[in-house]
């Protein structure tokens, strides 16, 4: 493995607010587990310290960053060049120093989120996905990993982003991640829907992504993203995925339950990217039992 035998390095988490991180248990968990003596912290960042701890890295003070919120976008102008996950999502959650020093910007959260979905329908080949449709929730950072996810590493044939943003926002959103989508050789379908459960829509459904924060921070809104969705028209082979992972059951999931869906919260996404950032960081196999056992 790259990096075993070395000397110990420091990685870290960059967010604000950042206290609520899981991130150090389950990457000290990873490191237990392969015997490395690395350790990893979470740090409060504001948006004018960031250049100054992208800085921190390209000197080598640390060996890797995950980067959470508000900074997933914002910290693309701070690195020197974007793996081709990065630049399709517009966002990083993963920067890596190279041996020349130079700092590469990933997004591990779209294959993650990618991974998660086969696993809750496993009856679907790679082929089956392109005749499907998707129904996003949402249009902030997640959502656009899920797009990315959808669109690319599973090739599905519709995405419906069905946002609560007022305006035009989710139209800007769909319009942007459309271009990204054909620059990255997607021939999915990509539109905007009014933030209102569609019989229509939901009865071509195979995947629901919940991507807002509306199950973290109340019952009202959690309930307003639930009802959201036409649940009796899904067909029972239909599956959801909400990347909020505290609460464990939202109202998102316990509607999903009640009709039927299997459907998962974001803890095995969670640990799927922060495997997938590990393995860009020290090489060697994914660590992600020894990282989904320290979050449940």
């Amino acid at each position: 493995m790259k990096g075993a035998n070395a000397r110990p390095q420091r990685f870290a988490v960059l967010g604000d607010p950042i206290a609520h991180s899981k991130s150090p248990a389950m990457h000290a968990a990873a490191y237990r587990a392969q015997k490395l003596a690395h350790t990893y912290v979470a740090i409060r960042v504001t948006e004018h310290e960031l250049a100054e701890r992208v800085n921190e890295l390209r000197a080598g003070v640390y060996g890797g960053f995950n980067v959470t919120v508000p900074h997933k976008r914002r910290v693309l102008q701070h690195v020197d060049d974007l793996d081709v996950t990065a630049r399709i999502a517009g966002a990083a959650n993963t920067l890596v120093r190279t041996a020349a020093g130079r700092i590469v910007a990933y997004n591990t959260d779209s294959p993650a989120l990618a991974d998660e979905i086969r696993m809750l329908a496993p009856d679907l080949t790679p082929d089956a996905w392109r005749g499907r449709t998707a129904l996003v929730l949402g249009s902030g950072g997640a959502a656009r990993s899920a797009i990315v996810a959808l669109g690319v590493d599973l090739g599905v044939a519709r995405i419906v982003v069905r946002a609560r943003s007022r305006g035009d926002r989710a139209v800007s959103v769909v319009d942007e991640m459309r271009a990204l989508l054909e620059g990255a050789g997607s021939v999915s379908r990509i539109e905007a829907s009014p933030f209102a459960p569609c019989a229509e829509t939901e009865r071509d459904v195979a995947v629901i992504v919940q991507a807002t924060s509306a199950g973290m921070t109340g019952a009202e809104p959690g309930e307003a993203v639930a009802e959201a969705v036409a649940w009796g028209e899904l067909s029972p082979r239909a599956v959801a995925l909400d990347v909020v992972y505290a609460p464990p059951e939202t109202p998102f999931l316990r509607a999903a339950n009640e009709h039927g869906i299997r459907a998962a919260n974001g803890i095995g996404m969670l640990a799927r990217q922060g495997a997938l950032a590990f393995q860009l960081w020290l090489g060697g196999s994914l660590p992600y039992n020894a990282m989904l056992t320290a979050l449940l």
